[in-house]
């Protein structure tokens, strides 16, 4: 099997992708972001037997010498690494600039100079925007509502232009809204199940009528060695959706049922984005990845948030429950 890189693989994504990899065969180098802790992020979270499977590189995406590095003598590269939190990128939108455009251009260079034989670099259904139709399929208008998704533009558009310039083989892959075990409760469905098994009773949210289409983390991560593994994806942008909306009240709503139905939705004003930021309405097509790949959801909605309210239920000593998560 091949030898591949994962970037970002101390994180929510990255870390499933590392293990989904290893289950299939490949050797994976896992690059994970340096601190003076010696943590390894969700990695450590492994069994030994698997994480002693694992070569891993820390360094800094930002830096292109670390990156030419850790990419050489790999087949190819699953380029995850990023800052993603869309609330922290209001106030320090320089830090996404480096890291998601910098450092993808980092990964572009190398993977040129090196002859890398294919590489995945993560978008984000945020570059859409709002929906203007629905479902989104992939040539829909992008729309940077956030410098979050302003730079995951950016990084998007080199990707493609180093396709198109040089040849390289690149391919865009575009998870819509991923939820699972290890997510951070920045995102919406640990901030409710972390306030919820807390044993709060006012659970509080922001704006409650966007839409968002959420996609378990295994089937997230089955989308993008599908992507690797399919000859016709290069030069592409792909779409993982699961085709399915709901809103995040409602699914607060279903949450609070499962765990505390005595529970209450609170709209805190801290939370709520800038009206013209918040994303409306994400429904996404899959469509083309089901056309140029093998993949296929294997999980339900509700199979995915069982497992992750168990998940929770064992690891709640990861969240912190009384703040407002950014």
């Amino acid at each position: 099997m091949k030898r591949v890189l994962v970037t970002g693989a101390d994180g929510f994504i990255g870390s499933h992708l590392t293990e989904s990899l290893l289950e299939k065969g490949y050797e994976v180098k896992a690059f994970v972001y340096y601190n003076s802790f010696g943590k390894w992020g969700w990695l450590d979270s492994l069994p030994k037997e698997t994480l002693d499977a694992v070569e891993v590189f820390a360094g800094d995406i930002r830096d292109p010498n670390g990156v030419r590095l850790a990419m050489k003598g790999v087949d190819q590269v699953f380029h995850l690494a990023a800052l993603i939190a869309i609330p922290f990128s209001y106030h320090s939108p320089d830090s996404y600039v480096d890291t998601n455009i910098k450092g993808t251009l980092n990964v572009l260079q190398a993977a040129r100079d090196l002859g890398t034989e294919k590489i995945m670099v993560t978008s984000t259904s945020e570059v859409y925007g709002s929906a203007q139709y629905t479902p989104i399929d992939e040539r829909h208008p992008f729309q940077g509502q956030s410098p979050y998704s302003a730079t995951k533009i950016g990084a998007d558009r080199l990707a493609e232009s180093f396709y198109r310039s040089f040849g390289l083989p690149v391919a865009i892959v575009r998870p819509f809204n991923t939820y699972g075990p290890r997510q951070s409760a920045r995102a919406v469905i640990p901030a409710v199940l972390s306030q919820l098994l807390a044993g709060r009773e006012e659970i509080r949210l922001g704006s409650l009528a966007p839409t968002r289409d959420f996609n378990y983390v295994k089937d997230t991560a089955a989308g993008f060695i599908a992507i690797a593994e399919s000859d016709r994806t290069v030069g592409q942008e792909i779409n993982i959706a699961s085709q399915r909306e709901i809103s995040i009240g409602d699914l607060a709503k279903l949450l609070i049922d499962k765990i505390n139905p005595r529970a209450n939705l609170i709209c805190d004003d801290q939370r709520l984005r800038p009206q013209k930021s918040e994303v409306s309405r994400l429904l996404g097509s899959n469509a083309k990845i089901k056309e140029l790949t093998d993949w296929t959801q294997r999980y339900t909605f509700e199979q995915g948030i069982d497992e992750t309210i168990a998940w929770m239920r064992r690891n709640m000593a990861q969240y912190k429950a009384d703040i407002y998560n950014i």
